[in-house]
C-alpha cells in the first residue's frame, strides 16, 4: 500500500527532525530600514571559489518579501547559550530585535550579537523549489568566536555534549 501525501510528508519531518543541525538565525533589513529574521537550520555550504552558502525559506513566511527583494542577508551560527534568542526569531511575533542586543553591520545589515559566527551576503542567486525559495549568498564578511555552537535535534536546542569529543579514535 503506498503512503499518502501527508504520511510522506510525517514520515519526512520524522527523518529530518532526526538528523542534527546547527542552528542559525539569517537577517536582513528592508528598503524601508525594518530590520527581518527568522530561525532557519536549512544551512548549507556551497563552495569555496567563490565562498558560496544557502538556506531556504518557506513561502508562507510573514518575511519572505524582505528577503526576495533585498540584495544582502547576514547568517548568524548560533552560540550554545542564544536558546532564547533563536526561540524569539523563531516565533511568528512581533518584536524580536528587542529581545536581543544587535547592531547595523558596514553593510546595513542588522548583526545580532553573541553569536558563533557571522556570515554576511550579496544575494548570489535565487531558486524556486517547491514550497520555498533557496537564497544563495555569496560571503562578503565573516567571523568567528571562540564559543561553543548550538545544535538542534529532535526539536530541541542545546550544546554539542562534551562526551561527543571523547569518542574521537
Amino acid at each position: 500500500m503506498t503512503a499518502t501525501k501527508e504520511a510522506k510528508q510525517q514520515i519526512f519531518k520524522e527523518a529530518l527532525g532526526n538528523y542534527p543541525t546547527g542552528v542559525t538565525i539569517v537577517t536582513t533589513m528592508n528598503e524601508e530600514g525594518i530590520p527581518f529574521g527568522l530561525t532557519v537550520n536549512s544551512f548549507a555550504s556551497v563552495s569555496l571559489d567563490p565562498l558560496l552558502i544557502l538556506w531556504s525559506i518557506d513561502h508562507r513566511s510573514s518575511s519572505l518579501e524582505a528577503f526576495t527583494k533585498g540584495n544582502k542577508f547576514a547568517v548568524h551560527i548560533l552560540a550554545a547559550d542564544q536558546v532564547e534568542t533563536c526561540r524569539a526569531f523563531a516565533s511568528s511575533k512581533s518584536g524580536k530585535f528587542s529581545q536581543c542586543e544587535w547592531n547595523i553591520s558596514e553593510y546595513g545589515l542588522p548583526i545580532i550579537e553573541g553569536a558563533f559566527s557571522v556570515l554576511q551576503c550579496d544575494v548570489h542567486q535565487t531558486v524556486e523549489a517547491g514550497d520555498h525559495t533557496i537564497l544563495i549568498g555569496k560571503v562578503i564578511d565573516l567571523n568567528v568566536e571562540k564559543r561553543d555552537p548550538m545544535l538542534y535535534h529532535r526539536r530541541s536546542f542545546g550544546a554539542v555534549p562534551a562526551e561527543f569529543y571523547t569518542n574521537v579514535d
